[in-house]
């Protein structure tokens, strides 16, 4: 299982928000290039940038920080937050992106995401699936959370497999930056209901031991935020996991 350590930008700062509240706001670095830096020297390969002011905006806005991070380290970068429009992919791709996750477009505008999966292929393109729970299963969120969907979770994960997807994020925005560990019953239904998709848990991470369990249920990755930032997880028990795995 891949670890993935999240960088949220605001301001070109490296920020947390709790449960995707804006108000919320809480300043952890005001250099993400720096963060990035001490995840690489710990053997972490793979990063997960939200660009979360891109996300309101509903346009690419902080790629001056994408850059910075793509050129003075090799992390292998994925990048979401407000990709709307062909000129923002060709924004983040050529400003280092690796990969690119989209959220709102794939519920909003379907057409030119499966442009994208078409154009960039599956190995470029995640799903981001982001779900408030609820006793019907997960609705998805859209519009940097502001915004519920009538789509469910993972009626909304087979359909965009069938169209070539294979990477899917997966939050529950309910336990997003709350550190109460992450849904596993929900991810193990995902997993047990869609098969050969690569899931990759986001939301609620909150001790080192949830690790090998969402790797045991089948999860490709794992993206980690707030439990680094707030010294719940150390970067020397995360490279000792990728030295062992």
């Amino acid at each position: 299982m891949r670890i993935i350590p999240a960088i949220d930008i605001i301001d070109g700062k490296c920020v947390r928000l709790t449960k995707g509240d804006y108000s919320t706001k809480k300043i952890y670095n005001e250099n993400p290039l720096e963060v990035a830096k001490e995840f690489e020297a710990s053997g972490i390969e793979f990063l997960h940038v939200v660009d979360l002011d891109g996300a309101k905006a509903s346009q690419i806005m902080n790629y001056k920080v994408l850059e910075q991070i793509a050129s003075k380290t090799n992390l292998k970068i994925d990048f979401g937050g407000g990709l709307k429009s062909n000129k923002d992919l060709e924004i983040a791709f050529n400003s280092g992106a690796n990969q690119i996750t989209g959220g709102s477009i794939a519920v909003k505008n379907s057409d030119i995401f499966e442009s994208w999966i078409e154009r960039y292929g599956a190995q470029k393109i995640i799903l981001g699936a982001d779900f408030y729970p609820d006793s019907v299963g997960g609705k998805i969120a859209i519009n940097g959370w502001q915004e519920e969907s009538t789509l469910e979770l993972i009626p909304f994960i087979k359909g965009y497999q069938e169209k070539g997807i294979q990477y899917v994020i997966c939050t529950d925005i309910s336990k997003d930056g709350m550190l109460q560990g992450p849904s596993f019953d929900v991810y193990k239904e995902i997993l047990t209901e869609v098969k050969n998709v690569k899931l990759i848990a986001s939301g609620g991470i909150s001790t080192f031991d949830e690790l090998p369990r969402l790797a045991e249920n089948g999860c490709e990755g794992v993206i980690i935020g707030k439990a680094i930032y707030e010294n719940k997880i150390s970067l020397k028990q995360l490279e000792q996991y990728i030295l062992n795995n």
